[in-house]
């Protein structure tokens, strides 16, 4: 989760869920705060339309920690792995997305309101998965590389 977002009307934050395989991003929940009930329902959705993960790797913030974000999962059968505290290089594919993130989207954006930032976010999330090619992924964009591999590309 990235800190929070400026905005006219208040701070803004962004819960990113991305592929590490295809480093397609799955799904981007913006919302004023996010605690573990905002991230058991985002994950719900992202669940029923890209199917479920063997695992979820995460930072060790209160709302990825959350008992019941841990139940939850477990009880779909999906492993919670959490990175070391300060160790932001044990999930470098979802830093990278953030970073390109911020520095494509949000630091040339000043948002009038939750709504706004959501309809950004998801345009961007969209040009990223199908305009951009990834070095690491032979230069194929996301969504190009998860159908080559036969991975769940909605």
């Amino acid at each position: 989760m990235r800190p929070p977002l400026k905005s006219r009307s208040g701070p803004i934050r962004i819960l990113n869920v991305v592929d590490e395989f295809s480093r397609r991003s799955l799904g981007s929940h913006v919302s004023r705060s996010i605690g573990a009930a905002a991230v058991i329902r985002h994950l719900t959705r992202l669940f029923q339309t890209h199917g479920r993960p063997q695992m979820i790797r995460s930072d060790n913030g209160r709302e990825f920690i959350a008992e019941s974000v841990v139940s939850y999962l477990a009880d779909h059968g999906v492993q919670a792995v959490f990175i070391e505290k300060a160790s932001p290089q044990q999930n470098p594919f979802v830093e990278r997305f953030n970073g390109t993130m911020r520095r494509d989207l949000l630091d040339v954006e000043e948002f009038d309101s939750v709504l706004e930032a959501r309809v950004l976010v998801d345009a961007w999330n969209l040009e990223y998965n199908t305009q951009r090619p990834h070095r690491g992924l032979g230069f194929m964009t996301p969504l190009a590389f998860a159908r080559a591999h036969n991975v769940a590309a909605k």
